[in-house]
C-alpha cells in the first residue's frame, strides 16, 4: 500500500466507494453512508430534520454543520469519514468512518479518526465529544474499543408474539370499565404530544436531548411523515372528585402509550413505540406498560425498539424473552462515544 492523501469529499466519492465497498456490513453503516457528502458550515434557516425514533438522530439535518474527509490510495478512494451536528442530542457529534478491507489493520482508521477530532474541535457549537453506533463483535465495535470509546447505551429490536402476556382486568371487569382506560387517541393530541415528548427526553438522559417543542416532538413521532398512523393509550381510573356515587366529569391521566407506524406490507407486525408517564412510580410504570403492551400484542405480533434506559418496558420484555414469548430481531446496536 502506497502513502495515502487526505482531502474534502467531492461528488461521486459515493459512487467510487460503494463499488469498492460493496454492501454494508451492518445495519449502521448503512444508515451512515448517507451522511457522506461535502461539507457545510452551518445549518440554514427552517429548522433540520433530526430524523425519528429509528435512526436517534443520525440523520444529517440539511444545512447543518459537516465534515467529511476521504483517504485516496494513487488517486483511488479507499476510506471516508464524517462528523457533523444534529439538534436532537446536541451534546455529541455524530461520527462515521469506512475503510476498505484491504487497506484495514494499516492505521488509515486511526488517522482518520484523528483528523475527525480536529475538525470537531471547529464545530459552531462548541461541542468536541463523539458517538457512534456499532454491532457488537464487529470490525466496527473492535475499532471503537481500542479508539477509546466507551458503551453508552445498548438498543435492540424486539418482536413481542401474540398472547405473550395475559390480558389485564380493569376496574370491575366491564367493557365500561375497560373504555374508561383504554382509548384511541389522535397522533395529533396535544396531551398525546405532551407525554411522548417528555418519555422520550426522560429516557435519553444518558444522552441528553435539546429543547423538544411540541411541534418537533409532532415532526418526529406523531406526525404523518413519520409513519405514525394510530395511538392507544392507557389512562388512570376516573374517579370523581364528588365521591363514589358522582360520575366522574374528566378523564384519568395517561400513564402509558403506544404509536403505531405503518407498515409496506400488510402482513408484518407493527412497529410500535411504546412508553409512559415519567413521573409514574417504577411500579405503576411497570404495571401500566405491561398492561398496555398486553393489550396492543393479544391478537398480533409487535416489535418494539428496546433501549436498556427504558427500565419498566425492559422489566416487562425481559422475562417474555427469556419465557421465548418475545425474540430479539438482527443484532444489538450499541452507542458509543467519549
Amino acid at each position: 500500500m502506497s502513502e495515502l492523501t487526505y482531502r474534502p469529499w467531492r461528488e461521486g466519492d459515493d459512487l467510487a466507494l460503494n463499488e469498492l465497498w460493496g454492501d454494508p456490513e451492518t445495519y449502521q453503516s448503512g444508515q451512515f453512508r448517507a451522511a457522506f457528502a461535502p461539507n457545510s458550515s452551518g445549518r440554514r434557516d427552517g429548522g433540520p430534520n433530526d430524523g425519528g425514533p429509528d435512526d436517534g438522530g443520525t440523520t444529517v439535518p440539511d444545512g447543518s454543520w459537516r465534515r467529511c474527509i476521504v483517504a485516496e490510495d494513487q488517486g483511488i478512494p479507499v476510506a471516508a469519514a464524517v462528523v457533523y451536528e444534529t439538534r436532537l442530542h446536541p451534546q455529541r457529534l455524530w461520527a462515521y468512518l469506512e475503510v476498505a478491507r484491504d487497506h484495514r489493520r494499516a492505521g488509515v482508521g486511526a488517522t482518520l479518526l484523528t483528523m475527525l477530532r480536529r475538525e470537531a474541535e471547529r464545530a459552531p457549537s462548541g461541542v468536541r465529544a463523539l458517538r457512534t453506533k456499532v454491532e457488537p463483535e464487529t470490525p466496527g465495535a473492535a475499532f471503537a474499543q481500542e479508539a477509546g470509546l466507551r458503551q453508552l447505551q445498548r438498543s435492540r429490536i424486539v418482536r413481542v408474539q401474540p398472547g405473550a402476556l395475559r390480558l389485564p382486568v380493569f376496574g370491575d371487569g366491564s367493557e365500561a370499565a375497560a373504555t374508561a382506560q383504554v382509548q384511541d387517541l389522535a397522533t395529533g393530541s396535544v396531551e398525546l404530544t405532551d407525554v411522548v415528548g417528555r418519555y422520550y427526553t426522560d429516557v435519553h438522559q444518558w444522552d441528553p436531548t435539546g429543547a423538544l417543542p411540541p411541534g418537533t416532538v409532532q415532526r418526529l413521532f406523531l406526525d404523518d411523515l413519520s409513519g405514525a398512523h394510530g395511538a392507544v393509550v392507557l389512562r388512570e381510573r376516573p374517579e370523581s372528585a364528588f365521591g363514589g356515587t358522582v360520575a366522574p366529569s374528566r378523564k384519568g391521566r395517561i400513564q402509558a402509550f403506544a404509536v403505531s407506524y405503518s407498515q409496506g406490507a400488510t402482513d408484518e407486525p407493527t412497529d410500535v413505540f411504546l412508553g409512559h408517564e415519567p413521573a409514574l412510580p417504577p411500579g405503576q410504570a411497570v404495571a401500566a406498560v405491561r398492561d398496555l403492551l398486553a393489550l396492543i400484542a393479544h391478537q398480533y405480533p409487535v416489535v418494539l425498539e428496546l433501549d436498556d434506559s427504558m427500565v419498566a418496558l425492559s422489566a416487562v420484555v425481559e422475562p417474555i424473552l427469556a419465557a421465548s414469548a418475545a425474540l430479539v430481531l438482527g443484532a444489538e446496536t450499541l452507542v458509543v462515544g467519549d
